[in-house]
């Protein structure tokens, strides 16, 4: 199915837009943790990484729900059940005083919003296909980038002006907003004879469908490690940038620009992807991930933290390397299950998410005085998911040698 040049770009910013609710429901509250975690009682810094880290074990459980009643009912109802939930969620959180109602209000935003996100994906694969999908997802997430180079300063503009509360009707108005641009102007892309009827063993016919193909389950078991070193930084940002550097005012900014580091690569990918394939780059990406960590590792191994220019440049040359894998690691393990797009996308969002929380959750507890546990997170993640893509190489040469 083609679109024209108009229609396309109107369905690339829409699709990134959707996606987007999801970054500034995180990026927007960073620089808030602090004050949140006073107002509802925690008790140790690490605790406040959950408001992050939580939020992702909602957006992993979400796709299981979403995802086949999507393959059967079609795509758009499922974005609008799943902003509403979103509703609900923002209010508990608005009003929660306990950290553990808080955590509640964010793993329930994470299941709403895993609506938009997962339906974004299957409507991509509804449409697209291969190289082309992947470059569509590239810019994609390019539009999307955009969000978290801004967002930690919207969020700080609003906790300088009225309160951390007010961040959540923030959100809340956006999500409404591109509600209604979605509802007015995209048609649904599953049509009436794809569809699957929906049976209590449509997630277990998924599933085993879905086993069937070892590049779907590498791509996405490497997708759940990439995407746990990454949750690291995001639920830690806050911490190292505020209190082991002392650059609280300065915090949106630095972060804002080491998001447009992975969106200069996000960028660079549509146009490199169609020239040498997802799985070379790949390749080439997580290579260069694994020896920027183990080269950090050596130089600053019982060393106390490098300045801040040094940090940031590594920072910024593993986010490069990152941006180049988040598209086309879910492109590639998409790819052979195009027929069950909806609960392909639920699972595989399901496995890589449900191992990033857990590795996030236990590399960031070590991240206290020092970034140090950081980059040695990122360095074991690298090397298994190395281990992973040698390994689907391998046993790919061996089926199809005779």
């Amino acid at each position: 199915m083609q679109k024209s040049k108009l229609a396309q770009f109107e369905f690339v910013t829409l699709m990134a837009s959707l996606m987007s609710i999801v970054a500034l429901a995180i990026d927007a509250l960073l620089p808030a943790l602090d004050i949140i975690g006073t107002t509802i009682g925690t008790t140790e810094v690490a605790d406040n990484q959950l408001l992050i880290t939580m939020i992702f074990l909602g957006l992993g459980i979400g796709p299981l729900i979403f995802g086949p009643i999507s393959d059967s009912l079609g795509r758009k109802p499922i974005v609008y059940i799943g902003i509403f939930l979103f509703i609900i969620a923002s209010f508990i959180c608005v009003f929660s005083t306990s950290v553990e109602m808080m955590i509640l209000g964010r793993i329930l935003q994470g299941i709403g919003l895993s609506a938009p996100r997962t339906i974004s994906i299957a409507m991509i694969r509804d449409i697209y296909s291969g190289d082309y999908m992947a470059r569509i997802m590239s810019f994609i997430t390019v539009v999307f980038i955009l969000v978290p180079i801004i967002a930690p300063a919207l969020g700080k503009a609003v906790l300088d002006h009225y309160n951390w509360q007010a961040i959540f009707y923030i959100q809340l108005l956006f999500s409404l907003l591109i509600s209604f641009w979605f509802w007015k102007r995209q048609p649904e892309t599953l049509i009436e004879s794809k569809r699957i009827k929906f049976t209590p063993s449509i997630f277990i016919d998924g599933f085993l469908e879905l086993i069937k193909h070892k590049t779907t389950i590498g791509f996405t078991i490497i997708s759940g490690f990439i995407t746990g070193s990454f949750m690291v930084y995001l639920s830690t940002s806050q911490q190292i940038f505020e209190q082991q550097y002392h650059l609280k005012d300065e915090f949106p900014y630095i972060f804002g620009l080491l998001a447009i580091s992975i969106g200069t690569a996000i960028f660079l990918n549509g146009t490199l992807v169609v020239k040498y394939g997802m799985e070379k780059l790949v390749t080439i990406s997580l290579i260069s991930f694994l020896s920027i960590s183990f080269l950090y590792i050596v130089l600053f191994y019982n060393s106390p933290n490098p300045s801040i220019e040094v940090l940031l440049l590594f920072f910024g040359l593993q986010f490069f390397a990152i941006g180049f894998l988040f598209g086309n690691l879910r492109a590639l393990a998409m790819q052979p299950i195009g027929h069950i797009a909806g609960i392909g996308a639920a699972i595989t969002g399901f496995i890589s998410t449900i191992m990033a929380v857990p590795i996030s959750t236990y590399i960031g507890r070590f991240v206290t005085g020092t970034t140090l546990p950081l980059f040695v997170g990122f360095l074991t993640c690298a090397v298994l998911s190395v281990c992973i893509l040698m390994y689907i190489k391998i046993s790919r040469k061996k089926t199809i040698t005779p």
